[in-house]
């Protein structure tokens, strides 16, 4: 038996929080039957329904993609692009990316059905880290890395201070390859960063989320997550998040 806002926020239709709001708001049914009290626990067995429309109970599943780039993060596209979703094309389940990697830009990216665990890792103050590396135009100075680190103005808004490296140098072609750790998830974000302090990025990786890397995997090819890895996410995602929330 599980409560109803996990049992919704589980399927995908809406946060925990949401689904608790829908359920006040007696948008939900069980076995025909307006539910609007918040300790309600229920068994796969019953039917639930959010506005009328049966909800679907699949177990959760958890992957890894390696995306390559060309790949839209979406499970769908309607100009029939290559999305993500392509490369689990013999999964019953109906799985959906933990935010986007941009279509020029390869590595980790997670996959799930769990729409409360995807919300838990995308949630701003829970902080999950996540590791770039981009190749760019120019040889970033000192100075301008540095105000990456303090956090820089962009169109919508200043980001969170961020963690930079840089891994090499090409004097003749004028290029660097630069490792930057972020814990935001904006569209675009680490083009616009570097773009911000005047270096344009030619080739953009995901190389780390939280704990997780790539090792052992090549472009397009997928793993399941383990429940341990699973676990830890949550932790460090709860962990962050209560970290911020006394700080706050």
């Amino acid at each position: 038996m599980e409560r109803l806002q996990k049992v919704i926020a589980r399927a995908g239709i809406a946060s925990r929080r949401k689904a608790e709001e829908l359920i006040i708001a007696g948008k939900v049914k069980v076995n025909g039957k307006i539910v609007t009290e918040l300790g309600v626990k229920v068994s796969p067995s019953d039917r639930v329904e959010v506005n009328e429309i049966p909800i679907e109970r699949e177990e959760p599943v958890y992957f890894l993609l390696y995306k390559p780039r060309g790949v839209i993060s979406s499970v769908s596209d309607d100009k029939g692009r290559k999305v993500v979703t392509d490369f689990f094309a013999d999964l019953k389940e109906r799985i959906f990316p933990i935010g986007r990697l941009d279509y020029d830009t390869s590595g980790l990216l997670l996959l799930t059905n769990d729409g409360e665990f995807a919300n838990l890792l995308m949630h701003p103050k829970n902080e999950i880290e996540k590791v770039y590396v981009a190749k760019v135009k120019g040889i970033p100075s000192k100075e301008n890395l540095k105000k990456l680190e303090k956090g820089i103005q962009l169109e919508d808004g200043k980001t969170a201070p961020a963690k930079t490296k840089v891994l090499s140098i090409d004097k003749k072609k004028q290029t660097a390859i630069v490792e930057l750790t972020i814990h935001e998830g904006r569209n675009r974000q680490v083009r616009r960063m570097f773009s911000a302090i005047g270096h344009d990025v030619l080739k953009l990786k995901r190389e780390r989320y939280a704990f997780l890397t790539l090792n052992g995997l090549r472009a397009g090819e997928v793993r399941e997550l383990t429940p341990h890895e699973v676990k830890q996410l949550r932790a460090a995602a709860l962990e962050n998040g209560n970290k911020k929330s006394k700080k706050g």
